[in-house]
């Protein structure tokens, strides 16, 4: 095992695309080193290691299955071997099928919970060990501004459905590691500049989507400004998407 980095250590799940690798570029400029998982885009996970070594930072890539436990497992061994440490987990991946719900096949519907709630209950699960030696302690989990209101959806029902049950998880783990300082919060988007679908009729309160840095002010925030003791909230970062 090599030491500990001398610089705190954040994981990002979903790294190599989209959100993940804003919130994992944007980490590295605050001085975090990153382990930066992906599970199939490969590419666009050395693109963001590259970019941020070449900037000076540190980063590494893990490739897995997070829904899978020994998968999950198996990285939180690869992160320690490679860091010796973790501070910062940000349980970001999640597969949005745009399909109706009945629509779904049996492997959307499964991947829609496994990209999920699955992989963040066995992701979190696996890296316990390491963020209860840390100074900073800290999860954040990525849900979606309609986790707050649940309600009748008419496209990706299993996507929706894997959202709110990391709302739950976040509330149960927030309560079962309180007692080791670990604060676990989540963060839910509304309808971002990379969204899939077309602006709702009804727009948006704030008049535009979000974008990645509004996301990544609540990420900054959890991650190095809030006390400990802020744990289990939903930071709603929708401009008030799904308010009305």
């Amino acid at each position: 095992m090599s030491p500990p980095c001398d610089k705190p250590v954040a994981l990002v799940t979903g790294a190599g695309t989209g959100l993940g690798r804003a919130l994992a570029l944007a980490l590295a400029r605050d001085g975090f080193s990153l382990a930066l998982h992906y599970r199939s885009s490969t590419e666009g996970a050395l693109l963001t290691q590259s970019t941020i070594v070449d900037a000076g930072g540190e980063a590494a890539v893990f490739q897995a299955d997070l829904s899978s436990e020994k998968e999950a497992g198996a990285l939180a061994k690869s992160l320690s071997t490679r860091f010796g440490r973790l501070d910062v987990l940000i349980n970001n991946a999640g597969v949005y099928q745009e399909c109706h719900g009945l629509d779904l096949s049996e492997a959307a519907w499964f991947e829609g919970l496994n990209s999920t709630v699955t992989q963040t209950f066995f992701t979190t699960r696996s890296v316990l060990p390491l963020l209860r030696q840390s100074p900073l302690k800290r999860i954040i989990n990525i849900g979606d501004s309609s986790c707050d209101r649940p309600s009748a959806r008419d496209l990706a029902w299993s996507y929706h459905i894997g959202k709110t049950g990391v709302w739950m998880l976040t509330r149960s783990f927030a309560a079962s590691e309180a007692s080791h300082g670990i604060a676990v919060n989540m963060i839910s988007p509304g309808f971002l500049e990379n969204s899939l679908g077309e602006l709702p009729s009804e727009g948006i309160p704030a008049g535009r989507p979000g974008a990645f840095q509004d996301v990544y002010a609540a990420v900054r925030f959890l991650a190095l400004e809030a006390p400990a003791y802020l744990s289990g909230s939903n930071f709603m970062v929708s401009g008030g998407w799904n308010l009305r």
